[in-house]
């Protein structure tokens, strides 16, 4: 029984001494040394190393404290790609094989080389090109090569701390191959960079600019030699550009008035573009104004305004008519243009001016009439209707005429397109200013002079005629207005009578009793102006009879006789004393009177007057006192005792 333990323990020793046997035969295979690590390309790093008996591939590491990037490769030397440039880094490498990967090597240090400088690469002129990069990280010098791409000729080799170079010198029109690379504080250099360029061709001379017709830009230019293709910029003032791609020596462009349009030309080839040549500009003809209106026109002056217009530093009215002219110059957008001539038409140009292009003389003009000539009164009359006619004389074409009388006491008016007009209704006794206005389409014209006008005095109211004495007659009126005298006429078969006075009556006499007169009464103003104011009848009494005699009829009677005058007319007596007053009128056709029942002894004042058909007697005739007494004969003549001319009351 002790035994057999004892062989079980054996055969286990035995077993793990098999097994350790087979594992110490597949185990990993060993590490490998780095022999150098080193950058010839700024984004990796090649790394040598010995030989690993056993080991089918190798694990490269690169670590800069940020990043790790490995790879695997099959044998020294390997590169590590993907890294950044100028960058330090730590290396190491791991064997690989069937049974596994080694521990990493001892780490070595490595950095790549600087980034390639980034060109830029043009040529300004027919025999150069300019070099020019940005700044390369960690670097502090370039080296720049220029050569010809085919290989042949000289190299041109320059180092330089700046971030360009220029090589000059060179042949014009030629391929050029660049190259160039940055070095470290160590001297150690980067990448380069390569590119190729060729120099170009000159710019184009003579150049020529034409605007013909206005709004077309031509540009011409000579031929370049190596050109292949021009391209011509017109830029304007105001910013916008247009170019012309061709293979022709000229290009057309449409141009605006009032621009300054600056020009330059290139020639392109197959190394590009040409340097810039002469930049020239050209200023076209400011532009017209186009919106002019007349703000006042009249019979010697126009009025005009415009909006200002792109281009013009100064505007120029002309106004023609003819032979004649009138111009102004402003700067402003408006102009007055004066001393014309009235009812004329006009052609009205605003030219715009620069000082680089002076006038535009493509500007249109536009018509204006001035207002017509101010009509000149020659008369005023008064005709039968006691209508005004004014008459007055112009030159004006399809003009209306309207007269105007103003004055204190209102405004009156005609119209009328020949030389004359009637005018009516105005005040009698009144001053006016007449003057005439003459409009057409254009406007109006100034007012005429004005020419008085007085119209005849009004005439009188309440005309009277009132008998003073058989032969006089007095004749009165209401003052009429502006009348200073009045000439009154008393007319009929036998004659006139005729009285001028500045009062308001007047006494006409050697008048004719029983006579039909008319009455006539003129005012006269103190310019002479008359106005027959009124006519009418008036028949004079009849005449006073004569041979007036008293008779006694008995103790209380008389008998009044007289002989009657020419025409027939009734008559009535009164006797006047101081015990009453007695009246008596005879029978048609008698040329006597009884009055009865008159007291004697006393004194009579005796007056036989015409009664009128109205039943007015006349109080003018001539008057006889007598005396009557009571003794003598009762029958016959009464006594006598005088005449009272000088009034009709009782005595």
């Amino acid at each position: 029984m002790a035994g057999r333990p004892e062989k079980c323990l054996s055969l286990i020793r035995f077993t793990l001494l098999c097994l350790k046997t087979v594992i110490s035969s597949k185990t990993a295979p060993e590490i490998p040394t780095i022999d150098q690590a080193y950058s010839k390309i700024s984004n990796s790093i090649t790394v040598e190393w010995t030989t690993v008996p056993g080991a089918t591939s190798y694990l490269l590491t690169a670590e800069d404290g940020d990043t790790i990037i490995e790879t695997t490769v099959a044998n020294s030397p390997g590169t590590v790609t993907g890294l950044k440039a100028a960058t330090l880094y730590q290396i190491t490498i791991r064997s690989i094989s069937a049974f596994g990967r080694s521990q990493a090597s001892s780490p070595k240090q490595a950095k790549t080389v600087l980034a390639a400088p980034i060109l830029e690469v043009s040529s300004p002129s027919p025999d150069s090109i300019l070099v020019s990069w940005d700044a390369v990280y960690m670097a502090i010098g370039f080296s720049v090569s220029v050569m010809r791409a085919n290989g042949l000729g000289r190299i041109w080799k320059e180092n330089t701390t700046n971030t360009s170079l220029t090589f000059s010198s060179l042949d014009a029109g030629t391929l050029y191959t660049i190259k160039a690379y940055a070095w470290n504080a160590n001297g150690i250099p980067g990448d380069d960079s390569t590119r190729n360029q060729r120099t170009i061709a000159c710019a184009p001379g003579r150049v020529m600019i034409q605007e013909e017709p206005p709004g077309h830009l031509s540009v011409a230019w000579s031929n370049v030699e190596l050109g292949d293709y021009y391209v011509a910029f017109v830029k304007s003032d105001d910013g916008l550009e247009v170019h012309c791609n061709t293979s022709l020596t000229q290009c057309n462009f449409l141009s605006e008035c009032g621009f300054t349009y600056f020009i330059s030309v290139f020639a392109y080839n197959k190394a590009g573009q040409s340097p810039l040549g002469d930049v020239f500009n050209y200023t076209t003809a400011p532009c017209c104004p186009s919106d002019i209106s007349p703000v006042l026109v009249s019979s010697d002056r126009v009025e005009i305004t415009w909006s200002p217009v792109r281009g013009a530093e100064l505007y120029e009215t002309k106004a023609t008519a003819g032979y004649s002219v009138v111009a102004c110059n402003d700067t402003a957008p408006a102009c007055t243009l004066s001393a014309l001539d009235c009812d004329t038409k006009y052609n009205v140009t605003v030219y715009s001016f620069s000082e680089v292009r002076g006038s535009n003389l493509s500007c249109s003009s536009h018509s204006i009439t001035t207002a017509p000539c101010s009509p000149e009164i020659k008369n005023i009359s008064k005709d039968a209707f006691s209508m005004i006619n004014v008459h007055w004389r112009s030159t004006n074409e399809g003009a209306t005429y309207t007269v105007t009388a103003q004055g204190k006491k209102g405004l009156f008016q005609c119209s009328s397109t020949g030389e004359t007009c009637r005018m009516g209704g105005l005040p009698c006794g009144a001053m006016f200013s007449v003057t005439a206005v003459a409009e057409t389409q254009a406007g109006k014209s100034l007012p005429s002079y004005s020419v008085p006008l007085e119209t005849v005095p009004c005439c009188p109211v309440g005309l009277t005629a009132a008998q003073v004495t058989q032969s006089i007659i007095n004749v009165s009126w209401t003052i009429g207005a502006v009348a200073q005298t009045y000439v009154t006429v008393l007319e009929s078969y036998l004659g006139q009578s005729k009285c001028h006075t500045h009062q308001n009556h007047c006494l006409l006499g050697c008048i004719t009793c029983g006579i039909n007169y008319t009455v006539a009464l003129k005012a006269i103003s103190p310019t002479g102006l008359t106005t027959d104011c009124a006519y009418q009848s008036y028949s004079s009494s009849a005449c006073c009879p004569l041979g007036v005699k008293l008779y006694r009829l008995g103790p209380n009677g008389i008998r009044i006789y007289w002989q009657a005058s020419r025409g027939s007319a009734n008559y009535t007596t009164d006797l006047y004393g101081s015990k009453g007053i007695f009246t008596c009128a005879p029978h048609a056709g008698l040329s006597f009177c009884d009055i009865t029942n008159i007291p004697c002894g006393d004194v009579y004042t005796v007056m036989v007057s015409p009664v009128a058909e109205t039943g007015l007697k006349v109080t003018f005739c001539p008057k006889k006192v007598y005396s009557v007494t009571c003794s003598g004969s009762t029958l016959g003549m009464v006594i006598y005792r005088g005449k009272k001319n000088d009034t009709a009351s009782p005595r």
